[in-house]
């Protein structure tokens, strides 16, 4: 998502850019599934994903708005419920099935004439010593370009090749995703609640459906993705105190283990990495693809000012500036995650009581509550050109 994003902006910017994918997105698929994979995103993501021109499509296929978010803690009465209105904004967000995402994009990099792409293929080689770097693709392409940017994923061969190591390490917890049908509507309220073997969110799809992703220990994943579809929405419904009743349905489920990592650099004469290719966090708040996004405008700002005055794209002087606009700030963001995810994922008393009186605190503070979500949201702070309202 966040490579195609950015391969849109700067072919719209008049680049010529060549967009390497290993493999096409599904271009379709049977109108009543829901993808495993989905994503909450942000007012400034979707300000993006407008300037680029592809929200339009994406609204076509399918988008789910939410106006509400509750959250509260299983080891007590603490909660904190955040409404759209309270902020005069018509949603907080949306839950956006991954693939449409994708779809949406790939069609837009299809109309743009100086985007080129090249799939399925892949990067075999890559000679980041001279410039223009070459990249050398499975298929025997050969790309020289000034500036290459890795957003294949955690798991990102770009960076392995470029030799970047990256700092973190594993939680203590695997992620189940699903999408289950509850006995009563969501209502467009995104609701979360931290039990101390880890959060279990429930995101709205505007049908009635639910998205799922529910954090817990490996040995107790295990478990649950043994169950039978009966036993596991049994167990499912006991987890969210019914709190949209009884669980009746489940689709397949997913299950993968949940990392904190960050780059130790992100760019390099030539070479500049983003999303999750730069950094891995702990879904809790689904911020994951938003951060993603920001990464790509803020590079995409730090090249189009370089462009203006002459400077080479792919040069430390360039690149440091992207770093200096991102790594800050993703840091910043990882930390408080992974601080949250320990606060709630224990069953400490002095904790216990400290994040229930925090929680309520904060939801009875109006003022302090509102500047929490919008920030949040990307309504307020310093953001890229691209995700504010007016661009270009």
């Amino acid at each position: 998502m966040v490579g195609s994003a950015l391969g849109c902006v700067l072919a719209q910017e008049g680049f010529q850019v060549a967009v390497i994918e290993r493999r096409e997105p599904k271009l379709d698929w049977p109108e009543d599934e829901v993808d495993l994979r989905v994503s909450a995103l942000t007012w400034a993501s979707q300000q993006i994903l407008q300037n680029l021109g592809a929200w339009e499509r994406m609204s076509e296929l399918r988008i789910s708005p939410y106006r509400g978010m509750h959250v509260w803690d299983a080891g007590g009465r603490g909660s904190i419920s955040f409404d759209a209105a309270e902020i005069g904004e018509p949603d907080l967000g949306h839950i956006v099935e991954n693939r449409i995402t994708q779809l949406a994009l790939w069609e837009r990099l299809g109309t743009l004439e100086t985007a080129h792409r090249l799939c399925p293929d892949s990067i075999d080689r890559l000679e980041l010593q001279e410039s223009p770097v070459r990249a050398v693709l499975m298929s025997g392409t050969v790309v020289e370009a000034d500036l290459v940017v890795a957003a294949e994923g955690a798991t990102s061969p770009v960076r392995e090749m470029a030799g970047i190591a990256s700092s973190g390490w594993a939680y203590d917890q695997h992620a189940i995703v699903a999408t289950v049908w509850p006995e009563e509507h969501a209502g467009e309220v995104a609701r979360q609640r931290f039990m101390s073997t880890g959060p279990l969110a429930f995101l709205p799809i505007n049908d009635g459906r639910v998205s799922i992703v529910w954090s817990t220990s490996p040995e107790e994943a295990e478990r649950l993705m043994a169950l039978d579809d009966s036993d596991f929405c049994a167990e499912l419904t006991e987890a969210s105190e019914r709190m949209l009743g009884e669980v009746t349905r489940v689709g397949p489920r997913g299950v993968f283990p949940l990392k904190l990592r960050n780059a130790d650099h992100y760019v390099q004469p030539g070479l500049a990495l983003v999303g999750d290719a730069a950094h891995g966090i702990h879904p809790l708040a689904g911020q994951g693809v938003n951060l993603g996004f920001l990464d790509m405008a803020a590079l995409v700002d730090v090249l189009l000012e370089a462009r203006k005055v002459g400077r080479p794209l792919g040069s430390m002087t360039t690149l440091r500036r992207y770093e200096r606009a991102r790594k800050g700030a993703n840091i910043a963001m990882l930390g408080a995650m992974d601080m949250f995810k320990r606060l709630f994922s224990n069953q400490n008393p002095p904790l216990t009581l400290i994040r229930n009186i925090g929680l309520s605190l904060v939801n009875a503070a109006g003022p302090v509550k509102n500047v929490i979500i919008r920030r949040a949201l990307g309504l307020i702070g310093e953001l890229p050109s691209l995700a504010r309202r007016k661009w270009g």
